[in-house]
C-alpha cells in the first residue's frame, strides 16, 4: 500500500505538469506515420528523464525502465500518438494549431497518461520488482496499423513483455472513473472500396448505357442483406457504406461510380466468410446490370481480445487504486483498435478511462469536432498505468 500511496502522491504533484504536456500535443497533431515531431517530443521527455529508448517502425518510440530484479517479469504499456483529419472547432487555449488536424480521439491523453507513468515509475523504480516496457505507437487510425508495423520489427522482443496493458478515453464515462471488460471487447474492422464502371451517357437515354447510380444504389440496399439473412442474428456485424461518388451535373449518367464503406464482426470465422459473400454479391450484381465492377477488402485490423485472467487482475488492482465504486464494466463495442494485433501475441488488457463533465460541457464524442475532455482525467490515467506497471501480474 505504501507504493500506492507514492504513486498517488507523484500523480497529484505532476498533474498539472502532464496537463500541459497534453495541451502542447493537442495543439501539434500529426496525422498516422507522420507523427514526427510528436515521436521527437516523447524522445526528448524520456531523455530527460535518463529512461533508455530507441525509434522503430520510423516514428515509433519503445523505452524500459528496470526496477528491481528486472528479470522476474515485463510488462508493456501502450499509447498511441496520430491524430485525424479533422478541423477542431473547439475554443480552447490549446486548440489544435495544425489545419485540418485534430486529436479527435484522445490520443493526447494517451500519451500523456504513458509519459506520466513512466516519469512515476522511473522515480520509483527501487520500489517495484520486473520491468516496463514503454511502448508509443504511431498509426492507430489507418490501416495497416501502427502496431502491426511496431511487431513486425520486434517491439514484443528484446525482451519480450510477458502481457500488455493500454487504456482508451471514454467520452461516456464521468473524469475519475474506468471500466474493463474481460474477453472480446471490440471487433474487427475491414475497409471496402467498389468501383461501378459503364461507358456513361445521356440521362434521356438509360437503354443506352448502364446507370451507375441505379446499379450503385441497389447494391448499397442488397448488401445489407448478407448481415441480416447470412450471420447470426446473436453475433455483432456492421456493414455501412459511409461515402457515394458519382455524377456531376442533372443530366448525365456517370461512367463511374465509386463506393466506401466498412466491415466489421465480432466472429473471425464468420468475418471472412462475409468478405467472400460481399465479392459474390457484388460482382453478381453488378454484371447482372450490365456494368463493370473494382472491389478491393482491405483486411483491417482483428478483434480486440482481453485475456480474462489478465483483465480480472487489472481489475481488481484498478479498483483497490481508485475505489471500486469507481470501476465498471466496458459495453461491448464495435468500433474497432489495432491494441488487437497485440493480443494475437500476448496476453492484453485494454480499459477506458472516463473523460466526462457534463457541468462542463464535456460531452462529445471521440472523431467529432468538439471532442474534449476533462483535464483531471490525466492524474487518473497516469497513476493508474504506473500502478498497473508496477504490481501486475499474469496470475
Amino acid at each position: 500500500m505504501m507504493l500506492q500511496q507514492k504513486i498517488k502522491g507523484l500523480s497529484a504533484q505532476y498533474a498539472e505538469s502532464f496537463i500541459q504536456i497534453r495541451r502542447h500535443i493537442h495543439a501539434h497533431p500529426e496525422l498516422s506515420y507522420k507523427e514526427f515531431e510528436t515521436s521527437k517530443f516523447i524522445q526528448s521527455k524520456l531523455s530527460e528523464w535518463n529512461i533508455p529508448h530507441t525509434v522503430i517502425a520510423e516514428t515509433g518510440v519503445v523505452g524500459i525502465i528496470e526496477g528491481k530484479n528486472p528479470s522476474k517479469k515485463i510488462i508493456a504499456l501502450r499509447a498511441d500518438m496520430d491524430a485525424l483529419p479533422i478541423k477542431e472547432e473547439n475554443e480552447v487555449i490549446y486548440k489544435s494549431l495544425n489545419e485540418g488536424v485534430m486529436h479527435a480521439c484522445g490520443h493526447d491523453v494517451h500519451t500523456s497518461c504513458l509519459l506520466g507513468a513512466a516519469k512515476i515509475l522511473n522515480e520509483l523504480h527501487d520500489e517495484w520488482e520486473g520491468a516496463v516496457k514503454l511502448i508509443f505507437q504511431p498509426g492507430e487510425e489507418r490501416n495497416p496499423g501502427g502496431a502491426s508495423l511496431m511487431i513486425r520489427d520486434g517491439v514484443l522482443q528484446n525482451p519480450a513483455p510477458q502481457a500488455i496493458v493500454a487504456l482508451h478515453v471514454n467520452p461516456g464515462l464521468d473524469a475519475g472513473r474506468l471500466s474493463f471488460r474481460k474477453g472480446r471487447v471490440m471487433a474487427s474492422a475491414d475497409e471496402i472500396y467498389i468501383t461501378i464502371k459503364s461507358k456513361g451517357g445521356h440521362a434521356a437515354a438509360p437503354h443506352l448505357t448502364a446507370d451507375t447510380i441505379l446499379i450503385a444504389s441497389q447494391l448499397i440496399v442488397s448488401l445489407q442483406q448478407i448481415i441480416s439473412r447470412n450471420n447470426n442474428p446473436t453475433s455483432p456485424s456492421v456493414l455501412s457504406i459511409c461515402s457515394f461518388q458519382g455524377g456531376h451535373t442533372t443530366n448525365v449518367i456517370p461512367s463511374e461510380v465509386k463506393l466506401m464503406g466498412t466491415f466489421r464482426a465480432m466472429d473471425e470465422t464468420w468475418r471472412f466468410k462475409a468478405h467472400e459473400l460481399i465479392r459474390r454479391q457484388t460482382i453478381g450484381l453488378v454484371e447482372a446490370m450490365g456494368a463493370e465492377v473494382d472491389l478491393h477488402i482491405d483486411v483491417g485490423y482483428p478483434t480486440v481480445d482481453n485475456n480474462p485472467e489478465l483483465t480480472g487482475n487489472a481489475w481488481q488492482l484498478a479498483s483497490e487504486y481508485i475505489g471500486e465504486a469507481n470501476v465498471s464494466e466496458t459495453e461491448l463495442r464495435m468500433g474497432a483498435e489495432d491494441f488487437g494485433y497485440y493480443t494475437q501475441y500476448i496476453p492484453g488488457c485494454f480499459f477506458r478511462l472516463g473523460v466526462r463533465n457534463e457541468e462542463k460541457g464535456i460531452v462529445h464524442n471521440v472523431h467529432t469536432p468538439k471532442f474534449n475532455i476533462d483535464e483531471r482525467a490525466i492524474e487518473t490515467g497516469m497513476g493508474v498505468m504506473a500502478w498497473l506497471g508496477a504490481v501486475l501480474e499474469r496470475k
